[in-house]
């Protein structure tokens, strides 16, 4: 098992062999809510850890494993808006949109994302005393971690496991986009 490398560095993925189970975790904040007061360095750091880091591992992982499970994590600013930081949500729904896109392709090897809610990591330490004090309840890092067994436990792959506190994990129901649609004739899906 490799540990401790730089999610977004192509060449260190090269190093990580199969897996049972792999679960992708890496994750920054801009901590810019404005975009007016983003930096390029502050949107290419956080472009490059929760994209790139997870499509990186995804690639790696993919050419390697035959069969199991990869989970990552998005957010569920992956899966609503997210004020506070626009470019952070921005990568999470990159990360939403690679893992139901890709999954179909990868089988049999299963691919899912757990997207939690705001929890209590040092993720948070620049806002934990504003979280103490609006009394904003915070995921247990444990109850992430019941959320990425499930997702692996999964048959399905492509799925977005939502996590919040006090309710149990479950998959994400995402709106059928409508489709087209001709006078007199029926429209199936794009090739």
């Amino acid at each position: 098992m490799v540990t401790g490398f730089d999610a977004s560095d192509p060449e260190a993925w090269e190093r990580v062999g199969p897996v049972e189970l792999a679960c992708l975790n890496a994750g920054v904040l801009t901590g810019a809510a404005d975009p007016r007061e983003l930096t390029v360095e502050q949107y290419r750091r956080t472009l490059a850890v929760n994209v790139d880091g997870i499509v990186l591992g995804v690639m790696r992982l993919a050419r390697v494993m035959e069969s199991g499970a990869i989970v990552v994590t998005a957010s569920l600013a992956g899966l609503t808006a997210m004020p506070s930081d626009p470019v952070y949500s921005l990568t999470k729904h990159a990360v939403v949109g690679f893992v139901r896109s890709a999954a179909p392709l990868l089988a049999p090897l299963r691919l899912n994302a757990v997207c939690p809610g705001i929890a209590d990591t040092p993720m948070i330490d620049a806002q934990r005393e504003s979280f103490a004090a609006a009394g904003f309840p915070l995921l247990r890092p444990e109850e992430v971690a019941e959320a990425v067994w499930r997702a692996a436990s999964s048959a399905r792959s492509g799925e977005c496991w939502f996590v919040q506190p006090g309710r149990e994990p479950g998959v994400f129901r995402f709106p059928n986009v409508p489709g087209p649609r001709r006078e007199g004739e029926t429209v199936g899906p794009p090739p």
